[in-house]
């Protein structure tokens, strides 16, 4: 199950699993999301394709709308993930 806890600072901290079961409620989150805006996946398990779909949607949103989207923290696993799939060419991820 995915959790998305909001910080200060325009940061909200995904953890657990992101899979198309969660894809609504992230939806609901990120869809209202403000830039600029940076996801901590610190605490993110595991991403499916469909998380990386809303993360994704989020990002041409805020980009269309002048703002930014950045990804920090992600564990290597994660980090692969966007790598492998040519992610780390357009997403800021530090």
């Amino acid at each position: 199950m995915l959790k998305i806890e909001e910080r200060e600072g325009g940061v909200l901290a995904l953890s657990g699993r992101f899979d198309a079961a969660q894809v609504e409620a992230a939806q609901a989150t990120l869809g209202q999301a403000t830039g600029p805006l940076t996801i901590n996946l610190a605490g993110l398990d595991y991403i499916a394709s469909a998380g990386i779909g809303v993360v994704l949607q989020t990002f041409k949103r805020l980009k269309a709308e002048g703002q930014e989207l950045r990804l920090v923290e992600a564990p290597p696993h994660i980090r692969n993930i966007f790598h492998y799939a040519g992610l780390d060419q357009i997403l800021t991820i530090e």
